[in-house]
């Protein structure tokens, strides 16, 4: 009688909860996968929904890039699974991520997750369509132009000596969290025309605000205390509330001559002749601030790492530098032009970008049913492009696992069949905005800081992750020591 009763106590604690779960699970996978269009006959992608209604979500966000190579090695290049609230589909692949890329207004739109629209705000360059996104383009395009980015080198140049001069002095140097201060300190001041005194008096704050945005950005779209997506607003709040007061005082200037991103913004607002509005401006400044600051502050960290890891690229760098100073390029006086001819240094920066892109994808919804390499992908479902396992599977890169940047010596890249293989600012209509202003200034950082130090990677090669752009889980601890020609 007593082992009955236990028996039944087992069964009913444990046993029962367990089969009632896995019952839940199927029962969610079975409606997800209801989903698909009858009307197309090719079969949905294949893979995993994941737990009822927050799917894959937290897999993702813990795994980041493992969690998604092991989805890759077992469903392949295009994988169905659930994500952020929405059933989505995963593409890898050039001929995969072209179709989509290529696709815009036509097969899928951009929208990305509920929480990331939230917090950046619904009328930012990312997220809006059509002629608005155009105008809004167009606007900011005019703060990365040729004369624009070449009026941007003597600050960047300034913020980077200060930074390196600086380094010099520590023993030991967290390279990560200072390259986000850096690359905070340029994006306000250029994008966003803060004054360096502006900057000083709430650096501190207004980096640790954007970074508590940034870490919740890709969050459950549940708005209750204490949740990602609550920290994040609270966060996002704090850095509006100080744009604002520099876009307050830029409207009192009846005629400015400043360059900068917000100003473009501005004065595309002002000549519209649409409503001026205040929250429109303050998302559009938050997004330039993310893209024009977290992505670069990846890059120069990856930068310092893989340099550090590969002593003999450092040597043929500096060479390359030295070799072009014999041939009339000042250091003291650099342009555009100058910057171009640095060949093998543009080289180091893209094998870079190929290895670590700092955004390791894109999200589109499906704006109707189609067929993707022979998956129905249905109308709605969300379409995320992946950046990072694209150039993971790409043919035209030998030895992948290598850091090789002489690779890009040839036009491998420009060649139009491989155009797809690689795609670290994205591709289409929505290729990134800020380009050719991150390899301007990346060149700029990379001159400054090899021509002036040594560096040491106290922990050797540190453990990369995904949140949401690369960094190295040990915050790239290192040694920094003045370099001095021979």
């Amino acid at each position: 009688m007593a082992l009955s009763a236990l028996l039944a106590t087992f069964l009913c604690t444990i046993v029962l909860p367990v089969l009632l779960f896995l019952v839940a699970v199927k029962l969610w996978e079975v409606y997800m996968i209801r989903g698909r269009d009858p009307s197309c006959s090719a079969p949905l992608p294949p893979g995993s929904m994941g737990l009822p209604f927050i799917g894959e979500t937290l897999q993702l966000i813990l795994q980041r890039r493992k969690f998604l190579r092991m989805k890759r090695e077992k469903y392949g290049y295009i994988y169905r699974t659930h994500l952020f609230g929405n059933p989505t589909v995963r593409v890898t692949g050039a001929d995969n991520v072209r179709h989509i890329l290529l696709g815009e207004h036509k097969l899928v739109s951009v929208q990305w997750p509920a929480s990331v629209r939230t917090i950046l705000g619904s009328d930012t360059l990312s997220n809006v369509h059509g002629a608005l996104h155009k105008s809004k383009k167009k606007a900011i395009m005019r703060a990365f132009s040729r004369d624009a980015l070449e009026n941007y080198i003597p600050v960047i140049r300034e913020e980077v000596r200060a930074a390196v001069q600086d380094w010099l002095q520590r023993e030991v140097v967290l390279v990560y969290p200072e390259m986000l201060r850096l690359m905070f300190r340029i994006a306000m001041r250029i994008l966003l025309g803060f004054a360096p005194e502006q900057i000083k008096t709430d650096e501190q704050q207004l980096v640790e605000a954007f970074q508590e945005m940034i870490k919740n950005l890709f969050s459950l779209p549940i708005d209750v205390p204490f949740s990602g997506l609550y920290r994040g607003l609270k966060a996002r709040n704090f850095i509006h509330a100080k744009i604002e007061e520099n876009i307050k005082k830029k409207l009192q200037e009846s005629e400015s001559k400043n360059i900068d991103a917000l100003q473009q913004l501005i004065d595309n607002s002002r000549k519209s002749g649409e409503p001026f509005s205040m929250q429109a401006i303050k998302e559009s400044a938050t997004e330039l601030l993310f893209g024009g600051h977290e992505t670069t502050a990846s890059t120069a960290t990856s930068l310092i790492m893989f340099l550090g890891l590969n002593p003999e690229v450092m040597d043929r760098l500096r060479q390359e530098i030295m070799d072009k100073e014999e041939q009339g390029m000042h250091l003291d006086n650099l342009n555009i032009e100058a910057l171009e001819q640095l060949k093998y240094t543009g080289c180091v920066i893209k094998e870079t970008l190929r290895i670590n892109p700092p955004v390791p994808g894109g999200f589109r919804v499906a704006l109707k049913t189609f067929e993707l390499n022979g998956f129905q992908i249905p109308k709605g479902w969300n379409v995320i492009y992946s950046i990072c396992d694209t150039h993971d599977v790409a043919e035209i890169f030998p030895n992948k696992e290598e850091f090789q940047p002489e690779r890009f010596m040839t036009k491998l890249t420009e060649d139009p069949s491989s155009r797809f293989q690689y795609i670290p600012f994205g591709g289409g209509s929505r290729m990134c905005v800020g380009k050719e202003f991150a390899k301007v200034l990346l060149k700029i950082f990379l001159v400054e800081v090899v021509m002036q130090s040594n560096w040491t990677l106290l922990n050797g090669p540190p453990t990369m992750k995904t949140g949401p752009t690369v960094y190295p889980v040990d915050n790239l601890p290192t040694k920094f020591t003045s370099y001095v020609r021979t």
